[in-house]
């Protein structure tokens, strides 16, 4: 591949090194500072922005630099990615040895998609173990962080789609004092937080102009782990206004892989695993606070349980939507809530089918998509019908092709086309007993809900 780079911007593919040059924090403006570069290539400055910035308690600065420093790193690796040089070089301090594993596997697994759609190999690049600081007896000099004793507060990220509108009434059902809180500008995140009726917390993030300009001439490009970097900001903004909860909404099915390649698990959604949570949670206890909880809300639960759930209030039908089209940072968004073309619009119109009445459906998405025999190719990818999984936030096979079952056996659903199609010539080759409906609707699995919130009615415990 041939690109004209500008003499300011050395193409990235290039270089031999990439540099975590220096974080800061500007506490007058609540701004955040994260700088990188290429070589000796020009900074890349991203800026987090936290508004109305209360004064940092004494007690909580030295948590609040770590956490500032865990942003740092973990938010490199959507500039890291544009060249992937064969050199990190971390300038702001050695690593603890723990803090190099998470970053290799953050970086290698949440790559993994990136690193399979340009067909490159990750494996001999990353290599955070060379930065790593030992005591003198050659372990981890890093000692356990202190309890801060902070507020009894849940900070709730809200992301526009079904899951997150399920965690808040969930809040609410428990009287759990919880703020609203999003990154960036999204009009449509704003209406479902405001919908929300909880208080709202609006943080912006602002990406270095350098890596479009790196973009637009041609370096390495894909997709990023964008939620372990949201959940790196909103570590920090715990510390600084004072919450002791972060409660995302990552269902099970965040931890199925999307795909196997070269005998390695590649999952989209691997920043909202399991995996990943456990890895956060562990980096925080030890080098952030204690006593802060980061966690998912519903990760006990399918997709098909939180569609179930989502079903029960349609005071949000207006506002959500899952349409990634939506939140593109650039490029054109549809003059709709929903495309009706992308996985995601196929995905959560099926998840809701079996819960939601058809009149309602049709008015959320405009149109019937179950009815347009052109959309079978997508279908078929959710089910994993000569295809695999989309990359996309969507769930397992196994929940589509039973969500899609279950409309075999009801009268409003079975004549409309894709409908038809799935009882008619791909119902023959599955085994009937694995599509039922209820067994994916029951609670499973691990998860790190604090004690606080098994009291849920609805809890999915």
């Amino acid at each position: 591949m041939t690109a004209t780079i500008d003499k300011k911007f050395a193409d990235p593919r290039d270089t031999q090194a990439f540099r975590f040059t220096a974080c800061d924090f500007d506490a007058a403006s609540g701004t955040a500072s994260l700088a990188y570069a290429f070589d000796d290539g020009p900074l890349l400055t991203e800026r987090v922005v936290f508004p109305d910035a209360p004064a940092l308690p004494a007690e909580r600065a030295d948590a609040f630099a770590q956490a500032l420093r865990l942003l740092h790193l973990v938010a490199g690796v959507s500039y890291y990615k544009a060249g992937i040089p064969p050199e990190l070089r971390v300038e702001t301090g050695a690593l603890a040895t723990d803090t190099a594993g998470f970053l290799h596997e953050l970086y290698f697994h949440g790559l993994a998609e990136f690193a399979y759609q340009n067909k490159l190999d990750l494996t001999e690049r990353l290599r955070f173990s060379t930065l790593v600081r030992h005591s003198r007896e050659g372990g981890n000099d890093e000692k356990k962080a202190p309890a801060l004793n902070l507020p009894r507060r849940t900070l709730l990220p809200i992301g526009g789609g079904k899951d997150s509108l399920v965690s808040v009434e969930m809040c609410k059902s428990i009287d759990e004092p919880a703020t609203a809180v999003w990154i960036g500008d999204s009009a449509l995140i704003a209406a479902c937080a405001e919908r929300s009726g909880l208080p709202l917390l609006n943080i912006k993030r602002q990406i270095a102009p350098a890596l479009f300009e790196y973009n637009r001439q041609g370096a390495w490009n894909g997709h990023v782990p964008v939620t372990a970097i949201n959940s790196a900001i909103l570590v920090c903004a715990a510390i600084l206004y004072g919450y002791d909860a972060i409660a995302f909404s990552n269902e099970r099915s965040a931890s199925s892989a999307t795909l196997e390649y070269l005998g390695r698990q590649i999952n989209h959604q691997w920043s909202k695993s399991l995996d990943f949570e456990r890895l956060l949670r562990a980096q925080v206890h030890a080098h952030v606070a204690a006593d802060l909880d980061y966690f998912s809300l519903l990760r006990p639960w399918s997709e098909l349980a939180v569609a179930r759930e989502f079903a029960k209030h349609p005071q949000y039908d207006a506002v959500f939507s899952s349409c990634n089209r939506n939140f593109r940072i650039l490029g054109e968004h549809p003059s709709d809530r929903w495309c009706g073309q992308c996985p995601k619009c196929h995905f959560v119109f099926l998840a809701l089918a079996p819960f939601v009445a058809k009149p309602r459906l049709l008015r959320i998405f405009g149109r019937n998509l179950l009815d347009d025999a052109a959309l079978a190719p997508g279908f078929d990818a959710l089910l994993e019908y000569r295809d695999h999984k989309p990359f996309e936030c969507v769930g397992e096979g196994g929940e589509s092709r039973a969500a899609m079952y279950a409309l075999t056996q009801r009268a409003e659903w079975r004549e409309d086309a894709l409908v038809a199609r799935f009882l008619n010539e791909i119902l023959p080759q599955l085994d009937r007993a694995a599509l039922a409906l209820e067994p994916l609707l029951a609670p499973t699995g691990e998860h790190f809900l604090p004690t606080r919130f098994t009291s849920l009615p609805n809890a999915p415990l």
